[in-house]
């Protein structure tokens, strides 16, 4: 694979990906007038929600790629902004810019970013509602789903919290966020393809739609290779995880398409393809595969999904075929297709997160 090419496509990425950072989502905007269930300020959710804090993400991991001085400036002065504004609520999704805050805190030892930082992960400890079992409900900022787990979490949350423990070394952290994955795991994961439910709810006990979502899917997908590599965690703990990334990934492959890429609905090829899934895909098996998580025959699946991200990304760096947000598909499995298509800073930030992996090796 051309470097010169993919590293043409990463710069133009994170351009892009500071633009698309700032714009203004008015449907979402439009929803929290009446949906905003802490009753605070609108405008503090309108770049500090989980579609900027995986986008943030992937824009760390440039810069950690680059070492360009101002990819970090840019996320210095974008936290000390929002900082500076006022965060909004806590939820599972405004947690979201919390990972990239951590690591930066972790970079710079700036102060102030500790003390959000642990202002936020005691309230995952101590007050984020649980379902039965002890989960983490998936609560969001206009939504309370009650007894809802939904795959999503574990990236926006969960490694935060891992995170954190691995910075303070507080092992009760690392621990919760172990127990996060199992029962995660329990409840979302197929035992038939080893792909994940978009969700489980404990009052109606099933798995909603029953939908196989792609970019849900993605989530688990990044997040155990990230887990993994973050904190020192138990030797079985750490097997069991392995082998649930190979199961999904096994599917993964037989189910990719021709082109690389993989559908909305993973298993319904008449939904369409989706770039910001098979973004996440292709990084989270590369990175599995250098960690010696994954066999190496399974490389080939992430570079032919990398290929086909490549063509996605068009000269003024944005990613197409991108889904937008996505709630859950509580009837019917038909819900999915009808997501409208649109650029976003998740789709910037897969997409990063996918070339940095196969350029670094």
């Amino acid at each position: 694979m051309n470097r010169e090419i993919i590293e043409k496509k990463i710069e133009l990425l994170g351009n892009s990906f500071v633009r698309i950072l700032h714009e203004q989502d008015v449907n979402f905007l439009e929803g929290m007038k009446d949906n905003n269930l802490a009753g605070d300020d609108v405008s503090k959710y309108l770049f500090w929600e989980w579609t900027q804090g995986v986008g943030l993400y992937g824009f760390w991991k440039l810069y950690k790629h680059s070492s360009d001085k101002k990819y970090l400036d840019i996320l210095l002065n974008y936290y000390d902004e929002r900082l500076a504004e006022g965060l909004p609520a806590k939820n599972i999704n405004t947690m979201a810019p919390m990972l990239t805050l951590a690591f930066l805190y972790e970079h710079t030892g700036k102060k102030q970013y500790l003390e959000v930082c642990l202002e936020w992960v005691e309230w995952i400890m101590k007050e984020l509602p649980r379902t039965e079992e002890g989960g983490f409900q998936h609560i969001t900022s206009d939504s309370i789903n009650p007894q809802e787990l939904w795959d999503d979490t574990l990236f926006m949350t969960v490694l935060f919290l891992a995170k954190m423990g691995d910075i303070l070394d507080r092992r009760e952290y690392i621990d919760e966020a172990s127990y996060q994955f199992l029962i995660h795991i329990k409840f979302l994961a197929d035992k038939h393809t080893g792909l994940w439910y978009h969700g489980w709810t404990f009052e109606e006990r099933d798995n909603f739609a029953g939908a196989f979502w792609g970019r849900g899917n993605c989530w688990a997908t990044i997040a155990i290779p990230e887990f993994i590599e973050m904190v020192d965690i138990n030797r079985a703990i750490r097997k069991y995880l392995e082998q649930i990334l190979t199961n999904q990934v096994k599917t993964l492959e037989e189910l990719q398409n021709p082109d690389g890429f993989w559908h909305t609905l993973i298993d319904d090829d008449t939904s369409y393809a989706e770039a910001s899934a098979t973004a996440g895909f292709a990084y989270g098996i590369l990175k599995a595969v250098e960690m010696g998580i994954l066999d190496e025959h399974y490389r080939d699946v992430g570079l032919k999904a990398t290929k086909g991200i490549i063509d996605m990304i068009d000269d003024k760096g944005l990613v197409n075929q991108v889904s937008y947000g996505t709630p859950m598909g509580r009837e019917s499995r038909e819900f999915y297709k009808t997501i409208p298509i649109k650029p976003m800073p998740y789709g910037q930030a897969l997409a990063m997160l996918n070339l940095v992996q196969v350029y670094e090796v």
